[in-house]
């Protein structure tokens, strides 16, 4: 075979091979047949729309969307990094999530998990949540399913801008007082109404609290298995209890 002919040979060769892999890799991905293993070992998955939107993120902590990071058009502020899962809505703003994380430390431990719902492009107004710390020999532990209110005012966007705002501020009082305007007028901040569980100081039972997140009524069963049911003032003070203390 002479020289001409070779070079003819390859590129036919060469041309036919390509044409081949364009072929399997085109069937390969139009497959819609499910595709099975036994183990992924992935840093991150992105759930996506057919239009590219993601719906549903499941990530390690390296790569948990923080301050920079953008995911369907929206660019992330600075938050901690813990692995776990985000939802999006069909516009893509992120509307819940799970997280978790735990370790040691110095004094002990600390780890906690947190399943979230978030209000229309808000911040959460249900949460499940446990947390354990142990700090010098003493174990916290808790766990509650939380209602919250939150600003009716309030988007992702313009929390973002008002925390880096506040964070600018240096004269205390001057940064409560414009945290505060802004509170009032909806735009930024929630509080607990409702919580059902656990809390640190082992009362088991069901909590409410007033449109300032203070405490106004509890019934419980306490750490020496005590029934309870307490009404306060927006001061704190007791203002009816069963039973009554003798």
């Amino acid at each position: 075979m002479n020289t001409k002919r070779e070079l003819i040979f390859l590129r036919t060769f060469a041309v036919s091979i390509t044409a081949l892999i364009g072929v399997l890799t085109t069937v390969a991905f139009k497959n819609k047949e499910n595709t099975q293993f036994d183990t992924i070992d992935v840093k991150r998955i992105n759930i996506i729309e057919n239009d590219g939107t993601v719906k549903m993120l499941i990530t390690n902590a390296a790569n948990f969307p923080s301050k920079g990071d953008k995911i369907n058009g929206r660019v992330y502020h600075e938050r901690k990094k813990r692995a776990g899962m985000l939802f999006y809505n069909e516009e893509g703003i992120e509307c819940g999530g799970f997280i978790y994380d735990g370790k040691k430390t110095e004094k002990g431990h600390s780890s906690g998990l947190s399943l979230t719902f978030d209000q229309y492009d808000g911040d959460q107004v249900m949460q499940l949540i446990t947390t354990d710390a142990k700090r010098d020999g003493k174990r916290y532990k808790a766990g509650r399913l939380v209602f919250n209110d939150r600003g009716d005012n309030e988007t992702q966007e313009k929390t973002q801008k008002i925390s880096e705002e506040l964070r600018a501020i240096n004269n205390p009082a001057e940064r409560r007082a414009k945290l505060k305007e802004y509170q009032q007028k909806g735009i930024i901040g929630g509080v607990p109404r409702v919580a059902l569980g656990q809390t640190p100081g082992k009362q088991n039972g069901l909590f409410l609290y007033d449109s300032n997140g203070k405490t106004r009524a509890k019934f419980i069963i306490d750490e020496d298995n005590k029934i309870k049911l307490e009404a306060y003032d927006e001061k704190g003070n007791t203002v009816s209890a069963w039973p009554e203390d003798k």
